[in-house]
């Protein structure tokens, strides 16, 4: 007797889920058609049915996982505060998805910089930037935004590759800094134009 085919319509996202699971348990090198299919408990032709290589598996699983920080952003009514301290709230945010399962924020990263070998990951990586000059565009201008998301990746980088805390005042001190520097100032130490000598 035939076996009757099971209405699944969630099929599709269980099968990303089922991907971030395997990528988070046996890195990207584990990753499979069958390994998901397993995780997922659905048959293998469904994952090659959804997604018909691992890069449009991956691009999938990626930006999910990238809505985790986009989402604070944008959900967060102390960044929307006109009068709110943009560095702190923001150092703050980010402890708060540091903070909150380190190993989500791990695979998330594992992910990212998968697309260094992968190009078809990469427009998808680029969208956790775009997200957060998008939000912060808001309260100041993108150039600055960019510099902020630059930063923040980088102190969430820092973080994982060290195993250390992450340090919430040095996040609001560092973000701070790139809010207050005026525009196209001079290096430290040169406060003034250097001029040339006179009588040459």
């Amino acid at each position: 007797m035939a076996r009757t085919r099971r209405h699944d319509p969630e099929r599709r996202e269980r099968i990303v889920d089922a991907a971030l699971r395997v990528v988070g348990r046996a890195g990207i090198t584990g990753l499979s058609h069958r390994t998901v299919a397993a995780e997922a408990d659905v048959p293998l032709g469904s994952t090659t049915y959804h997604f018909a290589s691992l890069d449009e598996l991956l691009v999938a699983a990626l930006r999910k996982a990238n809505e985790g920080f986009g989402r604070l952003l944008r959900e967060s009514p102390a960044l929307a505060a006109p009068d709110a301290d943009l560095a702190a709230v923001l150092a703050r945010l980010l402890g708060e998805w540091m903070g909150g399962a380190r190993a989500r924020v791990e695979l998330e990263y594992e992910l990212y910089l998968a697309a260094l070998r992968r190009p078809a990951l990469r427009p998808v990586a680029a969208e956790w930037t775009d997200t957060v000059i998008a939000v912060l565009a808001h309260r100041t201008d993108p150039v600055t935004a960019r510099a902020l998301g630059a930063l923040m990746d980088g102190l969430c980088l820092q973080a994982l590759l060290t195993g250390g805390a992450y340090d919430e005042e040095y996040a609001r001190e560092m973000l701070a800094r790139i809010l207050n520097e005026p525009p196209n100032s001079p290096p430290p130490g040169l406060s003034e134009p250097p001029t040339c000598p006179t009588g040459t």
